[in-house]
């Protein structure tokens, strides 16, 4: 199964505490909400995201203590529960469990890739400016291809992220430091850039 590409957009927190003063709780079956995304239900996901969205981040964002990656943590969290959902075996565990064990365990790899991005020594590190770079890597691109056409739809600091991704080879970690923004934005943007980009080529 393949996780469709919808299912990437920001998680929103609102209504995500269900039971506050004045509100009826309702008890979410989890279980059945998975085996429903196992099948390709995809209103199974969207009632995940309402019943656990809001606790998912707090999670997250205790772990990376930055509420951007926390964000990209959550959003990643669930096209794994997506695309891994008839692998849940009930018989092992709670599928709340399931849930957070994918979360905890996607933001501890977000925390080692970060660490590995980030040099230790300035001195490693080219500082060499890339708007030049970039700008002629985009102009050289042909009017008439489809590529530069989508490219074209996307906003200058989406664009210059993935032509330096692409295009000069950089890490996540390199991008944010040539371009001077923050790592988990840069990695949002390689992320909903990329989508737009194949949904324009399709």
């Amino acid at each position: 199964m393949t996780a469709d590409p919808s299912l990437t957009s920001p998680v929103s927190t609102e209504g995500a505490r269900p039971g506050g003063r004045g509100e009826k709780v309702i008890e979410t079956d989890h279980s059945a909400l998975l085996i429903a995304c196992a099948s390709g239900d995809r209103s199974a996901l969207k009632a995940i995201v309402d019943a656990e969205g809001g606790r998912m981040l707090g999670v997250a964002r205790r772990m990376l203590r930055r509420s951007d990656l926390a964000e990209d943590a959550v959003q990643d969290a669930l096209v794994l529960v997506w695309r891994r959902a008839g692998q849940f075996d009930p018989a092992r565990g709670s599928a709340k469990g399931w849930l957070y064990t994918i979360l905890r365990n996607r933001c501890l790899t977000m925390l080692r890739s970060e660490e590995r991005e980030v040099t230790s020594d300035a001195a490693d590190v080219d500082l060499t400016p890339v708007p030049e770079v970039l700008a002629s890597a985009y102009g050289g691109l042909d009017d008439a291809t489809g590529l530069r056409q989508c490219l074209d739809r996307l906003d200058g600091p989406t664009r210059d992220a993935i032509l330096a991704s692409y295009v000069l080879g950089y890490s996540h970690g390199e991008i944010a430091g040539r371009l001077d923004s923050p790592l988990g934005t840069v990695k949002a943007r390689m992320r909903r850039g990329l989508l737009k980009l194949r949904e324009c080529l399709s």
